[in-house]
């Protein structure tokens, strides 16, 4: 197995006209279904309460960071792209970003333990806080211009190690890109819209590889109290409120 200094080297030499190449051969335009966005089964799941402080029923990890079997909307959310969310409307942090449940357990006292990533914040239906529909049922995100990465790259990842795979494994592959569920793939997509998908693509892995590079040399243990959840992200260790643990 390649070392993640080495993963981030090789992500770091992609090259974005190949990924484009990949991304036209598969096809696709998004049809605005919300799948992505969406938990699996919606408010029948028991979805997280949304201010993510851990009383949830149960949760799960699906959608654009996830795996199908779950519940809950589930996709990653770098510190950075939580700030810049809470820019958007004076968002406190827990608005915006709830620790990834990966590693967490039910406790007495609710959800506890450790955890090494954020996720995106849900609602009661456990779908993505951020995303509404019209009377039409058609799906809009509330923040689109600023969206995480991972939001701007689904449904495709790259075929690199210690990056993440949106809704599973890949249904589809070209090159080094590798795309996953979505009711759009096989679509055209024009060239400035590969090409585009293709640098944004780029850039997550490199942030992924960074990220998991940050947080591993970067991990010390800490003290905390039962029922309580730390996140060790690229920038030390956290509290749910995005607040440090010193």
């Amino acid at each position: 197995m390649e070392s993640l200094e080495a993963e981030r080297e090789r992500a770091e030499a992609l090259d974005v006209s190949e990924l484009a190449d990949a991304i036209e051969t598969i096809g696709f335009e998004c049809t605005r279904c919300g799948a992505c966005c969406k938990a699996v089964e919606g408010c029948e799941s028991g979805a997280e309460d949304a201010d993510g402080d851990g009383d949830d029923a149960e949760t799960g990890d699906q959608s654009a960071d996830g795996d199908a079997e779950g519940h809950d909307h589930t996709a990653t959310v770098f510190p950075d792209e939580v700030r810049r969310l809470q820019a958007t409307d004076d968002y406190d942090w827990r608005d915006v970003a709830r620790p990834m449940p990966y590693g967490l357990v039910e406790g007495d006292e609710g959800l506890q333990g450790e955890t090494f990533e954020w996720a995106l914040q849900t609602d009661d239906c456990g779908d993505c806080t951020f995303y509404a529909e019209d009377d039409d049922g058609v799906g809009a995100c509330t923040v689109h211009g600023d969206r995480p990465l991972v939001c701007r790259t689904y449904p495709f990842s790259v075929a690199l190690g210690g990056t993440s795979q949106p809704m599973g494994e890949a249904v589809d592959e070209a090159g080094m890109v590798r795309a996953h569920e979505c009711e759009g793939l096989g679509r055209d997509i024009a060239r400035d819209e590969a090409e585009e998908l293709a640098e944004a693509l780029k850039e997550r892995a490199v942030r992924e590889l960074e990220e998991a590079v940050a947080v591993r040399d970067g991990y010390r243990p800490v003290e905390r109290d039962p029922g309580e959840v730390v996140v060790f992200d690229s920038e030390g260790a956290k509290r749910p409120d995005g607040s440090r643990v010193e």
